[in-house]
């Protein structure tokens, strides 16, 4: 006769840990560190926190406010005061603006979702207070400067994503060097455009790029004014 197994008191059970937002999230960011960010979903969490999903929606409404939520603990990261202290305002807002792009670099499925996903924590809202900061020190009025920010960051996000699809799509990379073979071997009487501006066309590293890329939009956040106000 088999002996039958005593069942286990509630009360001898280990007690869960309480379920939190911030548990939540830092959790979500350790499965996205070990597993990247497609293994980030409610079920995963659910599973890592022994729990149900439907337990996690009363703090996390979905997936996506959950990447939402795992981006802004990362920007955590960005180094806010980047940039010499007796750097201008410009050089310290475009070494921000790099600390940023450089994070989800770090990240790159990160990098595409941040593309969508909306943070509203507190390391984000740090963010645009410090480029706000800096920007407004340019003189431009203050409704460029908030439309500005906007336009800076969709530039460094939109770089860290496509960066982060080339690391990851080693045929894009093809794509590239197939795009350099045809670009060098234009006929001049066909595209003498593309010819003149051989070889800056295809010149400099990707980090100038970048900055320079800052600069242009720096300039034209300054010099352009919001449509309907004074030129």
């Amino acid at each position: 006769m088999t002996a039958q197994r005593e069942p286990i008191s509630r009360r001898e059970r280990p007690a869960k840990p309480a379920l939190t937002r911030r548990g939540i999230v830092d959790t979500a960011v350790r499965i996205m560190r070990s597993e990247g960010l497609e293994k980030v979903t409610m079920r995963r969490l659910a599973q890592e926190l022994d729990t149900g999903p439907s337990s996690l929606y009363v703090y996390v409404a979905n997936t996506a406010e959950l990447h939402a939520a795992v981006l802004d603990a990362l920007l955590g990261e960005v180094d806010l005061t980047a940039g010499d202290a007796g750097a201008g305002w410009r050089d310290q807002l475009v070494a921000v603006l790099t600390s940023y792009t450089r994070v989800l670099f770090a990240h790159p499925q990160l990098a595409r979702s941040a593309l969508v996903a909306r943070p509203s924590g507190e390391n984000y809202l740090n963010l645009i207070e410090r480029v706000l900061s800096l920007l407004s020190r340019s003189g431009a009025a203050q409704e460029q400067v908030a439309w500005g920010i906007d336009k800076l960051l969709q530039y460094a996000t939109a770089t860290a994503a496509e960066h982060g699809t080339q690391e990851s799509s080693p045929g894009l990379q093809d794509d590239w060097n197939a795009l350099t073979r045809a670009v060098h071997a234009v006929d001049e009487a066909t595209h003498p455009m593309i010819t003149a501006h051989m070889p800056a066309l295809l010149a400099g590293s990707a980090e100038h790029r970048l900055s320079w890329g800052f600069d242009v939009l720096i300039n034209g956040i300054i010099h352009t004014p919001l449509p309907g106000t004074p030129g």
